[in-house]
């Protein structure tokens, strides 16, 4: 954790068998605070989703890389956000209003806009892509 106690890090290989491990430490996290199962079950699958989506299209060619997952524990909300070190998406601009859509395949983007309150997706400061997204907690 932090400094300030609420943001947590995780860095693991950009390999399947690891998104286990980002789900486990989710799951830690909420039990901080009251989080219902069902809220629970909706940010696991998010989380998944962006790791799927680092792990299948970040490092190409059999290209070693990792994902990078922080959490950040919020009185009104828990903030999830998924890096690596790939190429970052593909986002269209076209004519029928569909600004920021995703180029092709992009289900598992919109799953994740399905289930949080808050999606940005955009470069990282170091380079690579990131998924941030945010899910409101009741009081």
């Amino acid at each position: 954790m932090n400094e300030a106690g609420r943001s947590v890090r995780l860095t693991i290989p950009a390999k399947p068998e690891y998104i286990t491990l980002g789900r486990l430490a989710l799951t830690a996290i909420a039990g901080l605070r009251p989080v219902s199962d069902e809220t629970l079950y909706d940010l696991k699958l998010a989380l998944t989703e962006a790791c799927t989506n680092s792990v299948r299209h970040a490092y190409e060619n059999g290209r070693e890389g990792n994902v990078e997952i922080v959490y950040e524990l919020e009185p009104d909300r828990l903030v999830i956000e998924v890096g690596d070190e790939g190429a970052g998406f593909e986002l269209l601009d076209d004519s029928n209003g569909h600004e920021g859509e995703l180029e092709e395949g992009g289900l598992g983007i919109e799953i994740i806009r399905a289930l949080a309150d808050e999606v940005e997706i955009g470069p990282r400061e170091e380079g690579g892509s990131r998924l941030r997204f945010v899910k409101l907690l009741p009081d």
